[in-house]
């Protein structure tokens, strides 16, 4: 393939709720999608971090400047463009995992596209449909919270994840288990809001038969989930703590994580969380795939490495109602706790032209062939 154009839409989508975790409350995606096009087919993805570095380092004016600056020129410069070829052509860029992985995706999607396959069947997938779980977010009441999960389990949803934080976390987990029995699949995530001083008190978390607690300490310091595993019998999952597949091999060896959550546009793209599937996999080790709050865009590529055979758990690929009253796709809705696996060439969904107008705030040329990249600043 040849790149022909790269366009950035910036768009803002309300949320149908806030959502609330350790770092802060939402009330809108706001971020870009990125359109590639190429002499053989076009390719969509979606920028995963949000325009404040809270959960992350990346925000989005400023991947919108490594793509321009950096990234493209690199990747434009390819005598011939494959996928494959990306990673290497931007390895000399150190981090901005997720602006490499929307481009990564996005190329992608135009390749599979001009071979007429799809992303599930290209990365390995051996399900049709994966199973849904919801994350719910911190509330302002344990009556609230109550009400949400009640809710979430009438629409069918089979796995219920709860964020925690200082002061709401075992009375929480409490009042959802009494209310809720322990049957149900139930886990935690902190969002990296403890340290292992907390040990003790995270050890409370044992009493109620979660499947696990998911980035409890600070970010990358293996050593203290290590320690913390040691201490408590909640399996320890990590997340943002492993960025590919080399961190995920540290990990597991450490006995720092008995649980690997696999957020594709934070590990930089799905070849690289095919590969920490892979290592997972082979360790024996449970696999999810989780969320960042993503439209259809970045929800359709997210059910397809959910297909894959370690993905053992539900993960956080809730139906597009979840976050949206109206998304810029044809919506997923679940179906008997389960979302289909796209089957279309690619990530095999796009945006719906009038929905897209409507919540674009703005979109331009990022590159174009034959004039380089737009002069002057984002």
């Amino acid at each position: 393939m040849k790149l022909e154009r790269v366009e950035i839409v910036h768009v803002a989508i309300p949320l149908v709720t806030p959502f609330r975790t350790s770092f802060g409350t939402m009330t809108t995606k706001d971020t870009f999608l990125l359109h590639v096009v190429t002499d053989a087919a076009e390719g969509w993805s979606e920028f995963a971090a949000d325009p404040e570095p809270l959960y992350c380092s990346e925000f989005t004016a400023g991947a919108e400047i490594v793509l321009r600056d950096f990234l493209l020129p690199r990747v434009a410069a390819l005598p011939h463009l494959t996928t494959a070829a990306l990673a290497p052509a931007m390895a000399k860029i150190k981090g901005h995992e997720l602006a490499k992985a929307a481009l990564e995706t996005a190329v992608l999607d135009a390749e599979l596209r001009a071979h007429g396959m799809p992303l599930a069947t290209y990365l390995g997938a051996v399900r049709d449909r994966v199973p849904a779980g919801v994350s719910v977010g911190i509330k302002d009441s344990l009556a609230e919270l109550l009400d949400d999960v009640e809710r979430y389990l009438a629409e069918g949803y089979v796995r219920i994840k709860l964020k925690i934080e200082p002061g709401w976390d075992v009375e929480p987990v409490r009042a959802v288990r009494e209310r809720f029995g322990t049957a149900l699949p139930l886990q935690v995530d902190a969002n990296t809001a403890y340290t292992l001083a907390d040990a003790e008190h995270l050890r409370r978390l044992d009493d109620f038969g979660l499947l696990l607690i998911e980035e409890p300490l600070e970010e990358n310091n293996l050593y203290a989930h290590a320690r913390l595993q040691q201490r408590i019998s909640t399996p320890v999952c990590l997340d943002e703590s492993l960025h590919n597949a080399a961190d995920t091999a540290s990990a597991i060896s450490l006995d720092a994580c008995r649980v690997v959550n696999v957020k594709p546009a934070r590990v930089g793209g799905y070849l690289e969380a095919r590969r920490i599937h892979d290592v997972a996999h082979a360790h024996g080790v449970p696999v999810w795939c989780g969320g960042m709050l993503e439209t259809g865009i970045g929800r359709a590529p997210n059910l397809a490495l959910a297909a894959l055979p370690g993905f053992t758990l539900p993960g956080d690929t809730s139906a597009s109602s979840r976050y949206f009253a109206e998304d810029i796709t044809e919506p997923f809705v679940l179906q008997d706790g389960h979302l289909p696996v796209p089957t279309a060439p690619g990530i095999g969904i796009e945006p719906l032209p009038e929905a897209l107008r409507r919540f674009t705030r703005e979109r331009r040329d990022l590159y174009r062939a034959g004039t380089g990249r737009p002069a002057g600043p984002c």
